[in-house]
């Protein structure tokens, strides 16, 4: 009963029997027809108006305009690449302060992800557009959008990170201690990096979260790549074209990503992990 319930293969739940495969069949059988309908409707419709004859894509194929939404591709991926940089170990921080037994430590951060988490992200921009300057500090406009989406995004790693390390078995961090290490060493040693291992699908999915919140640039002219689709579409009067091209690349990035988070999690979970272990009856 015990290797039933906890086996690491069926998981919390049994497996389907043969009704409810045959419902799950038909579920997904109905719900691809209707999508395939809602793809018919769209298609026909931009059809109807002209929108998908040659004339509106062939500006596409030109270099000028490649190189221009490669640029702006380029400013995306430094934006999440410089972002993701600096989140990634202030979310370290702060979720090892949560985690601190000094209420010193432990309250400032916990208030900083509490707000930070609950602060939309347009609105620091805002205040980076808007209330930084009244302040006397002047940021261009790569760090105008950069800063508000570290400090929004180091919020979430935090609580990622102190998810990971709360679901590890307390003996791991016990057994540390018993091997006469401290609070700190132990975590960085010892209770972070697995941490790290298990929470490694989820941080990548938050760094794809990062890509897209690179998508406010508009708010600060900064010109990034679905800014630069905007532009560009309202000088060639190409809107829909220019956001079907770009929405593609979006769709191309992330399913890149998600491949890396597949690859990152297969490498990182070829050895044993003490949570995985199948219960002996």
């Amino acid at each position: 009963m015990l290797e039933r319930l906890g086996g690491e293969d069926d998981g919390l739940f049994d497996p389907p029997g043969p009704v409810g495969r045959r419902r799950i069949a038909v579920a997904s059988a109905l719900s691809l027809l209707a999508l395939a309908g809602l793809a018919w409707a769209v298609v026909d419709r931009f059809a109807a108006h002209g929108q998908l004859q040659a004339a509106q894509w062939r500006i596409f194929g030109q270099w000028p305009i490649i190189h221009y939404l490669l640029t702006a591709l380029w400013a995306t991926v430094r934006v999440t690449l410089v972002s993701g940089v600096i989140a990634l170990p202030l979310g370290a921080l702060l979720a090892l302060g949560r985690l601190a037994r000094t209420p010193l430590l432990r309250l400032p951060a916990t208030v900083y992800v509490e707000v930070l988490r609950a602060v939309p992200l347009l609105l620091l921009i805002y205040a980076c557009l808007f209330g930084l300057p009244g302040a006397g500090v002047h940021l261009g406009l790569f760090w105008q959008l950069v800063w508000p989406i570290v400090l929004t995004n180091a919020a979430v790693f935090a609580e990622i990170f102190r998810s990971g390390v709360r679901a590890l078995p307390r003996g791991q961090s016990e057994a540390a201690y018993a091997l006469g290490l401290n609070h700190w060493t132990a975590m960085r040693l010892v209770v972070l990096p697995q941490a790290v291992r298990q929470t490694a699908p989820a941080l990548v999915s938050q760094l794809v979260r990062l890509l897209k919140d690179s998508t406010l640039g508009y708010v600060v002219s900064f010109l990034e790549l679905l800014n630069a689709a905007k532009v560009l579409g309202e000088f060639d009067h190409t809107v829909v074209q220019a956001y079907l091209v770009v929405a593609l690349v979006y769709v191309a990035v992330n399913t890149a990503l998600a491949a890396a988070a597949g690859w990152l999690e297969r490498c990182m979970g070829d050895g044993p992990s003490p949570t995985r272990r199948r219960p002996t009856a």
